[in-house]
């Protein structure tokens, strides 16, 4: 790292400089602390005595090094503030921390692991044209491990039972809720103390990276969530920590989040700096494929209010953040979770946008949970609200979330949501997850979602996979994984999404009816998709295409074998080719709360 680069906010490499790293034999530690009287370096080498830092003119950097200290060993820096009091802090770039609540860091060698993913990292991409289904998964409830008195598994041992359900259900790649040291449990990962350090609940960096490796190896991608808004307020942690407010706003009004954390300043270099080089660790050292981040919308407005103004120096943070991630790691994917309205998001800053490649469409996720839990004979009021989501569309890259956050805190599963009482909600959250996959846009679904889970998400136990000898739930996780590789199989279903003559409504007008049927894809291979959200059945439905077309039904929610009622085949559309080839008439059947997918081809 260049030091004056540090200070000018363009790093993104301050990690390889602070911290604890082993040079030429020895042990040298560096901590930026500007405001500090004096530092001791503190740890298990030294008895915990202190180890007094020397800082080079008033460059605000504190350096100690050691002969003694080793991979493995703890320690903290025990800073004096100008008003006499000494706190122990973790080092804020150290990359390993003690298990909660201890809260000393760990000295880590982060060059001990031999990678075998290279044949991965080549061909990766950021999926632009390809199929991207995500599975968001919270580390420490997937699975629990009857062995382990907190219920977790290590990286290294929940690898492959992951990565093979991964791939039977037909998934693309892995979302991980945050994986840096936190202290809370409660907090998911999202209240940061470590922001360089894998949790020590499950494992060392190096059983992080041997996750991460198995998963390329066997063609799954995986993407880390990452929170650069704000951080937790533990004392020992980066509140206060030379004394001053070095990387939180000073002013408690906009200093303090709704998550009772403090909001970065990110309007300071070092803490651009800080920030742009953790976001650069987790997609170098770990091999991330993407980066989720979290809260955008209270990086772009004071607090996420709109109506308190734009937060410019944060939104010019963001995008010079994603400008220098995508010069580094052009293949990798940088996602916006972000509900506001704001403009070019996913454009670059060259052209005046944040530079996400992906934005969370969390006003499509909002509309249609809202439709399905609206009685059917209501729902003609509602209709228009999903045909909403296609007028704006095109104006971002976006990724369609059922994620955590709608399944916890008293809002209900995504079954659960769905109206009327427990047989009645399966052929509608049937019919749900077909709309999901005909909408254009990537898609990403929590963990628990894939087997119609009726009990909220609770950190502390794993999913009820015992709802799998229940047939109505065992039908629907097959039904799922059949969607999933249906997905991935045509290209009309993921390919040139932004191009707006890849989307065409053929019925958006059958308000009375709750019905809606559009059309997707470029080539010779199109997918048509009709939905009927009402209870009544239309045993013959007529629409028409363009063009001489043959058509054959892929899939329907309604078959038996997915609980439903109709045989596979029974039901094939009849289709008229008028004189002159303009167009097809199809007659299909629609029963109540039915999604049906059908190839349309020339």
């Amino acid at each position: 790292m260049i030091l004056q680069d540090f200070y000018d906010g363009k790093s993104f490499d301050a990690y390889e400089f602070f911290g604890a790293h082993r040079e030429n034999g020895k042990m040298i530690f560096r901590t930026y602390a500007p405001n500090a009287e004096y530092i001791d370096v503190i740890g298990s080498f030294n008895g915990w005595n202190g180890g007094r830092m020397i800082q080079e003119g008033r460059s605000g950097v504190f350096t100690f090094v050691s002969d003694t200290a080793r991979f493995g060993d703890l320690y903290k820096y025990r800073i004096k503030y100008s008003d006499g009091n000494a706190v122990d802090h973790c080092d804020p770039y150290g990359f390993g921390m003690e298990l909660r609540p201890a809260s000393a860091s760990v000295i880590t060698d982060l060059s001990s692991y031999n990678w075998h993913d290279g044949e991965w990292m080549k061909k990766r991409t950021r999926n632009f044209n390809s199929p991207l289904s995500i599975y968001e998964v919270h580390l420490g409830s997937w699975r629990t491990n009857p062995d382990n008195e907190n219920g977790w598994y290590t990286y290294s041992e929940i690898a492959d039972r992951l990565i093979d359900y991964v791939k039977e259900n037909g998934f693309t790649h892995i979302e991980f809720m945050p994986l840096s040291e936190h202290p809370a449990d409660e907090s998911w990962g999202y209240q940061n103390t470590g922001f360089y350090s894998p949790t020590s609940r499950y494992g060392t960096a190096a059983e992080l990276m041997e996750l991460v490796d198995k998963c390329h190896q066997a063609g799954i991608g995986v993407i880390i969530d990452f929170v650069p808004v704000h951080f937790a307020v533990d004392g020992y942690g980066l509140n206060y920590y030379d004394g001053s407010d070095l990387y939180n706003l000073p002013n408690n009004d906009v200093g303090n989040s709704e998550w009772g954390t403090l909001n970065f300043n990110h309007s300071r270099r070092e803490v651009a700096c800080f920030l742009q080089s953790c976001a650069n660790y987790w997609l170098k050292e770990y091999h991330f494929d993407g980066i989720r981040m979290d809260a955008i919308s209270r990086a772009i407005y004071w607090k996420g209010d709109p109506n308190r103004g734009v937060n410019e120096n944060a939104v010019k943070f963001i995008a010079a953040m994603n400008t220098g991630l995508h010069a580094l790691h052009p293949q990798a994917m940088l996602i916006a979770e972000d509900s506001t309205s704001f403009i070019k998001v996913t454009a670059s800053a060259e052209y005046g946008g944040l530079g996400f490649d992906y934005k969370w469409d969390m006003g499509w996720m909002n509309d249609t949970l809202d439709y399905f839990r609206v009685p059917p004979q209501y729902r003609p009021d509602h209709y228009y609200e999903l045909i909403f989501s296609m007028d704006y569309f095109f104006s971002e890259h976006f990724i369609l979330p059922f994620s955590h956050d709608e399944v916890v805190h008293g809002k209900a599963t995504i079954s659960q949501k769905m109206w009327g009482d427990y047989d009645k909600k399966f052929p509608q959250v049937r019919a749900l997850y077909m709309y999901m996959f005909a909408h254009p846009g990537k898609k990403l679904n929590f963990m628990g979602n894939e087997i119609a889970q009726f009990r909220e998400w609770d950190e502390k136990r794993e999913q009820d996979w015992d709802m799998l000898k229940y047939p109505l739930h065992d039908s629907f996780h097959r039904y799922f994984t059949d969607l999933n590789r249906i997905y991935s199989s045509y290209e009309a279903l993921y390919k040139d999404e932004l191009n707006d003559m890849n989307f065409r409504w053929i019925e958006s007008y059958a308000r009375d009816k709750s019905v809606y049927i559009f059309e997707t894809g470029l080539g010779k291979k199109k997918i048509i998709s009709a939905f009927n959200f009402s209870d009544n059945d239309y045993s013959e439905y007529i629409f028409n295409v363009q063009g001489k077309r043959k058509i054959t039904e892929l899939i329907s929610s309604d078959y038996d074998y997915y609980s439903g009622s109709s045989r596979r085949g029974e039901n094939e559309p009849a289709v008229y080719y008028d004189g002159d080839g303009d167009y097809s008439r199809v007659t299909v059947h629609l029963p109540p709360f039915t999604g049906v997918m059908y190839l349309s081809e020339e």
